[in-house]
């Protein structure tokens, strides 16, 4: 009679693959939890700075005021309610200027929605509108800080876990990603209510 191998795990070699894939899993897990929330904090920030360049460009290319505001309700009578950018923005032409939505023509180029519940941005207005030479209307900088609990500290990278977006009065939008400089934007603000816009 012919003798046949068995194939097979033996007790040992499968508690060494289990083991294993324990300690790969305690490792990956929390680095993926790191990458999720990084990933919704540089997403949230490029929105919000594609929606500068967006309205800047469309008011220069369509000769009209062009409003960023934050809006709870981006299709409603009262788009503009005073809601924070933590509640989403809309992008709209703001035919008169006044930086609401309430003429005929005051069409909503894009809408945004809320942020994630782990995410606020912090700005220093409710609003900013273009005028038709691309310029701020407002005469004043805008300024954003998107965080999540961790604040304006390092995250894997070297980058900060937080993003500060600066508009200038003459439309240009930049994202500050380095703790350095986004430390040196809050201390060039330091003092000005309500361009003194941090974290907390």
């Amino acid at each position: 009679m012919q003798k046949r191998t068995q194939l097979g795990f033996t007790l040992y070699e499968l508690l060494i693959t289990v083991l294993i894939v324990a300690i790969v899993l305690s490792i990956g897990v929390p680095n993926l939890g790191e990458f999720t929330r990084n990933s919704r904090v540089t997403g949230l920030a490029n929105d919000l700075h594609g929606s500068f360049y967006l309205a800047r460009s469309e008011a220069a290319r369509a000769k009209l005021p062009v409003t960023i505001c934050a809006s709870a309700a981006p299709f409603g009578a009262a788009a503009c309610n005073g809601a924070g950018f933590d509640d989403g923005w809309i992008v709209f032409v703001d035919a008169n200027g006044n930086g609401v939505r309430d003429a005929a023509g005051d069409n909503v180029l894009k809408a945004f929605p809320p942020a994630h519940d782990t995410i606020h941005i912090h700005a220093s207005g409710k609003k900013f509108t273009f005028a038709a030479t691309g310029l701020g209307i407002e005469g004043t900088p805008f300024i954003a800080m998107i965080c999540d609990q961790r604040g304006n500290t390092i995250a894997p990278g070297g980058d900060s876990a937080a993003r500060r977006i600066v508009v200038s009065p003459i439309g240009r939008s930049t994202i500050i990603k380095s703790i350095t400089a986004i430390d040196a934007s809050i201390a060039a603000f330091d003092g000005d209510d309500p361009l003194d816009v941090t974290c907390d």
